[in-house]
């Protein structure tokens, strides 16, 4: 994009000043009809969209995945067949804080990413862990809300979040996790990612599979200690950002082997845990990794607010071979990520450069705020006799699964080896070692020693007991005897070893 001496108006007049206002001589009162001045106002004003609610904070950039196994036993998804390359985007993320929060406070990482495929956009928004904390939609907000601020205060506040957290166990295998060396990442390249959720692959002869997808980042996997993420969030709250665009500017592109467990569609219903809980992962032993092909970020956005403040990623976004699952909490997410982007940005966010997919499209949706796409004088129903096709697959749907029963308001039915304490226990025990088990206590019982009360913080103690028994008396130990300073470096290799030697015991796969 190249420009002309001086600047216009947004409607591509000339533009008298961009330094001085009009005014009744130079002492002289305002004048209304100073049109420049008026609009420069008008649109500062209206300058921010919305931040998200959860994940406001983080960055990303554009980039490539080239799928170099060939997957095509699985899905017939055409960016997954050998060979294809495929233009995307990526954003990295924390969870709770704002716009303007450090990057480096304690928090799980936001991994979303939206593939341009040659049969539309397809988006994936998972985090740097394999799990999330709850797996009912209806308690999303809630958790969020726990994680944000006090309604009186305006401040965050730690017996809020373990109070949400002990009154929902099902968020242990999670905490585990954020209070572990991967609640500080040392930047975003070296982290892994994850799908997180259970989705349904499809191949071209209509066989059907379960999968979870898998980002392993080829930086390494390194980690913050407290006490550096803690002087790096005065130092530079926007570290990570930083981090991620100078080495894409200097030529150092981050990449990410995709790989994917694959479980048989009838293996799910009979699996020791349930599939489709999300805050369960899969045996690497029952289901070992298939690799897929590698995500290179190559290209910084041009303009922040355009490109990524303004990038939409929803998991409704899918193509033909890859569906949903019974997951609730992605059913939750595949209305309301999209509704949220129309909430913030706009009806037709779809619309922008940045989400707008690379095919053409011949939607049935129409007109709302700010359209520019438009079908002309086209009929905009269907079915109609003027020429504009329409779809209307009738049938068994390819990417669908069986359900039978009343409407019921319940939690899932529980597999054998289904309860909220196993894995976790398991990450404690069989994952992390001394090391990292000395920081996960001395950093759990400093986090409860930042003004938790009763009855939320015994009731801390026994979610840690029941976690691990001599996990949960060091916490409470440490608690007792003041024991909460920050611990020694945190770099370690513990996420390739949560995917390879917990594999063998019970169900635990990071």
């Amino acid at each position: 994009m190249t420009y002309d001496t001086g600047s216009t108006t947004g409607a591509g007049a000339p533009a008298v000043s961009d330094r001085s206002s009009l005014s009744v001589g130079s002492n002289g009162p305002l004048l209304l009809h100073d049109v420049q001045l008026v609009e420069t106002l008008a649109h500062f004003n209206r300058e921010r969209v919305p931040e998200r609610n959860p994940h406001a904070k983080g960055a990303g950039a554009f980039g490539v995945f080239e799928t170099t196994e060939d997957v095509s036993r699985y899905t017939k998804a055409a960016l997954f067949q050998p060979g294809v390359r495929t233009e995307m985007l990526a954003r990295f993320s924390t969870v709770a804080g704002e716009q303007g929060s450090p990057d480096t406070w304690r928090d799980v990482r936001g991994f979303s990413l939206k593939f341009y495929t040659a049969e539309g956009n397809l988006d994936l928004v998972g985090n740097n862990t394999p799990v999330f904390f709850v797996r009912d939609p209806m308690k999303f907000p809630h958790f969020i809300r726990s994680q944000k601020r006090m309604p009186g205060s305006g401040l965050r506040d730690n017996t809020m979040q373990w109070d949400f957290w002990t009154n929902n166990p099902e968020s242990a295998h999670q905490v585990t996790y954020l209070m572990g060396d991967r609640g500080l990442p040392k930047t975003w390249r070296h982290m892994n990612g994850y799908g997180s959720h259970t989705y349904m692959w499809v191949n071209a002869a209509g066989e059907r599979f379960w999968v979870k997808y898998h980002f392993h980042s080829q930086q390494g996997l390194e980690n913050l200690p407290n006490d550096e993420a803690e002087r790096l969030a005065g130092a530079d709250a926007d570290f990570h950002r930083r981090d991620l665009h100078a080495a894409i500017e200097g030529g150092d592109h981050p990449s990410w082997v995709m790989s994917v467990q694959v479980m048989p569609y009838e293996a799910a219903k009979t699996y020791r845990v349930n599939p489709f809980d999300l805050t369960k992962t899969w045996s690497h032993a029952d289901f070992p990794l298939i690799k897929v092909g590698t995500m290179t970020l190559n290209r910084n956005p041009e303009n922040f607010f355009a490109e990524v403040e303004q990038a939409a990623f929803a998991p409704s976004n899918t193509v033909p071979g890859i569906g949903f699952s019974p997951d609730k909490m992605l059913l939750g997410r595949v209305f309301a990520y999209a509704d949220a982007q129309r909430a913030r940005i706009g009806t037709n966010f779809l619309q922008l450069p940045v989400n707008k997919p690379k095919v053409a499209t011949n939607s049935y949706t129409f007109d709302g705020n700010m359209t520019y796409e438009h079908t002309g004088t086209a009929p905009v129903y269907a079915p109609n006799s003027f020429g504009r096709s329409w779809s209307d697959e009738t049938g068994p749907v390819v990417e669908g699964w069986e359900s039978d029963g009343e409407m019921v308001r319940s939690a899932y039915s529980l597999h054998p080896e289904d309860d909220d304490f196993t894995q976790p226990g398991i990450l404690v025990r069989e994952v992390y070692d001394d090391a990292q088990r000395e920081r996960l206590v001395q950093t759990v019982a400093g986090h409860l020693a930042g003004g938790v009360v009763e009855p939320v913080l015994s009731r801390a103690f026994a979610y840690w007991k029941a976690v691990d028994a001599e996990i949960g008396e060091r916490i409470e130990a440490a608690y007792r005897a003041g024991r909460t300073d920050d611990s020694p470096g945190a770099g370690s290799d513990e996420p390739e070893r949560a995917e390879a030697a917990v594999a063998d015991a019970v169900t635990h796969a990071g």
